[in-house]
């Protein structure tokens, strides 16, 4: 599994765990709408830490506790 497909794997299990949508990441982080969907279709080849940060952080869990999950074990790029 790619880094990227990861990191899409993780948002989504995230958002479903604490109730959030699209269109949170836009109201409450003020993440643009066209960088929000590219990291969740995977239409991005990379993500950027502050991407990842300002996603993750919108959804109040800390980076240490994003990729503090063995989905990263699983890395092969």
């Amino acid at each position: 599994m790619s880094l990227t497909e990861a990191i899409k794997i993780r948002i989504f299990a995230l958002m479903k765990e604490k109730g959030f949508s699209q269109y949170d990441f836009y109201t409450k982080g003020g993440i643009a709408k066209s960088t929000v969907s590219q990291v969740l279709n995977g239409t991005r080849e990379r993500v950027a830490m502050k991407t990842i940060y300002e996603m993750v952080s919108t959804m109040e869990v800390s980076l240490k506790d994003f990729f503090d999950d063995p989905l990263f074990n699983e890395i092969t790029d």
